[in-house]
């Protein structure tokens, strides 16, 4: 028996040797978290439009005007918490700045867990009037996340800002687009997650409202190596001439969506069509000061936002654009909100087809909380807050909730 022990003595402590080291292995080592596609049933790539022009004081050091318009002051909370802004609508986290990663990255999981390809982003330009500046860095803090999400990203180019650049900088109005489109060209088009048709960067541009003549488009694009796949708005095209590859889709204020049914049968005759789909549109303008209203669409229970997708399916849609992320001004809102909570992105998830839902709807809002609220200043929690999500872009959300589960 002495003689058999001893032989089985080093063994055991050879297999707790081995034992250990993997534990620890498996415990310290870092995960692949590399993003991952999410698989979807509809083939139609759908795309969010997205406004990056929102600052706080906690990140900014002010509330910006988009938060404030003329006669609002975030600064007064009512007895629900609630800031006072200039928006029918409150977003589930509070008012925001465009430019906190924290807030970048819960937008785009949650985005990304909707079964959205990309975003599609409101851009007013490279130069520095009014509020642009804001706007570019706004825009630039959320393109800089896309990549670690996994998702890709286009312009919406809001060209009449080129005529107050020329008012206030005193440049001919189509250089200071040139200028943008250059911009364009040198930090977004050759980006790997930059959205391309035909191997050519898709642009869009909200109108045109200035540039209305063909041959300044034509103009506008000299410069660049490859002439974008334009688009622009609807019952636009007409302004653009052949320099434009489409149209894209907004809002329609009929009662029955004939002006959306119309833009759909134009599919056969343009080469790309991006179709729209929003739950309701219900602006500040006139409470805010800044204007009179554009009128109004309800959310009715959800129906809008049905109706809208389910156009966009009836006329099998190849691209669609989701109207919008974030304008709290216009009331298009889609992002959770204390009135609306999820509703608007699982019914989207419906349509996307994803294998997800609400419960990693919550799990991604409960990841944030836990990021800003509690661990500020806790290393260790942070850094277990990263491999969380590092679980959640590689599309592995029960690991992330085992992870998160560990902290308070």
């Amino acid at each position: 028996m002495k003689k058999k022990i001893r032989y089985i003595i080093p063994i055991l402590i050879v297999a707790f040797s081995w034992a250990t080291m993997f534990s620890c292995a498996s415990e310290n080592s870092t995960p692949n978290t590399d993003p991952k596609p999410v698989t979807k049933t509809n083939p139609t790539k759908v795309y969010m439009h997205y406004m990056p022009w929102y600052q706080s004081k906690d990140i900014s050091g002010y509330w910006g005007s988009h938060w404030r318009m003329t006669n609002r002051n975030p600064d007064i909370v009512d007895e629900t918490g609630k800031r006072q802004i200039a928006s029918h609508y409150y977003p589930l986290i509070g008012p925001y700045d465009s430019k906190d990663p924290d807030v970048i990255d819960y937008h785009l999981l949650l985005m990304k867990y909707t079964g959205i390809d990309g975003i599609l982003i409101d851009w007013y330009g490279s130069h520095s009037v009014y509020d642009y500046r804001p706007n570019l860095l706004g825009s630039n803090a959320v393109i800089d996340r896309l990549d670690d999400a996994g998702l890709q990203f286009a312009i919406v180019y809001e060209e009449y800002t080129a005529e107050n650049v020329a008012s206030q900088m005193g440049k001919p109005a189509v250089t200071a687009a040139q200028e943008d489109m250059e911009y364009m060209q040198t930090n977004y088009f050759q980006k790997k997650e930059y959205i391309s048709i035909d191997d050519a960067p898709l642009l869009l541009t909200f109108g045109p409202r200035y540039f209305r003549q063909p041959t300044q488009w034509t103009e506008i694009f000299q410069g660049l190596p490859t002439a974008p796949a334009f688009l622009p708005l609807w019952d636009h095209g007409a302004y653009t001439g052949d320099t434009d590859r489409g149209e894209f889709g907004w809002v329609d204020f009929t009662t029955d969506l004939r002006v959306m049914e119309t833009f759909y049968r134009k599919s056969p005759f343009l080469d790309v069509l991006i179709g729209s789909a929003y739950p309701r549109f219900n602006d500040y303008y006139e409470e805010g000061g800044t204007g009179t209203s554009y009128g109004n669409i309800p959310f009715n229970d959800g129906a809008t936002l049905r109706a809208t997708l389910a156009k966009a399916t009836e006329f099998e849609a190849k691209h669609l654009q989701l109207v919008t992320w974030n304008d709290y001004g216009e009331g298009t809102v889609i992002e959770p909100t204390r009135e609306d909570g999820l509703r608007c992105l699982t019914m989207i998830q419906e349509f996307t087809g994803v294998p997800y839902g609400e419960e990693e709807l919550e799990l991604i809002y409960d990841y944030y909380q836990k990021k800003i609220a509690a661990h500020k200043n806790d290393t260790d929690a942070l850094q277990k807050l990263e491999r969380v999500y590092g679980f959640l872009v590689s599309l592995q959300p029960e690991a992330a909730k085992d992870l998160l589960k560990q902290l308070p």
